[in-house]
């Protein structure tokens, strides 16, 4: 069993995704579901991904709630740069040294800084670990550095390292 379905839980969403977008439980939808997921979880399991362990999930929650409040203040700071009648805030690059080496951490901080507005992850040097991110509002590069690196790294290292 566990060789046709490598992932269960995978192939469950997938199939109750597919009952969803269809929204129906029509057994042709069923069947075709299933066979959607079946092959879902077939196709995840040939990309050979590494384990990970999370040390501690509480962290996550914390992560989450941290993030939730930047992306926030974010949406609101650059509202008032889109809508001053100044001229626009300065933007600019900043070089973050990184001690995370965990590819899942790294995924994670790239999601974060990403998703939250007026930061775009740029690129990441894996073997000097610089990571290049671009700011719309740059004001300070020693505010931005301090900021990754306690709001973010330390937590992520201490969810996944």
């Amino acid at each position: 069993m566990t060789a046709l379905v490598p992932h269960p839980v995978l192939s469950v969403f997938l199939l109750g995704l597919w009952l969803l977008l269809n929204q129906s439980l029509s057994p042709g939808h069923v069947l075709l579901g299933g066979v959607i997921a079946v092959a879902g979880g077939l196709a995840i399991s040939t990309l050979e991904m590494p384990r990970t362990r999370v040390r501690k999930p509480f962290a996550i929650v914390r992560l989450a709630f941290v993030v939730l409040l930047d992306i926030v203040r974010s949406n609101i700071a650059v509202t008032r740069i889109i809508l001053a009648p100044t001229p626009p805030a300065k933007s600019g690059f900043v070089t973050i040294p990184l001690e995370l080496r965990d590819h899942y951490a790294l995924a994670t901080l790239a999601c974060i800084i990403t998703s939250t507005p007026g930061t775009v992850w740029v690129s990441f040097d894996s073997a000097k670990g610089l990571l290049l991110i671009h700011v719309l509002d740059l004001i300070d590069e020693t505010t931005w550095v301090q900021l990754i690196k306690t709001r973010y790294e330390r937590a992520l290292m201490e969810i996944f390292e």
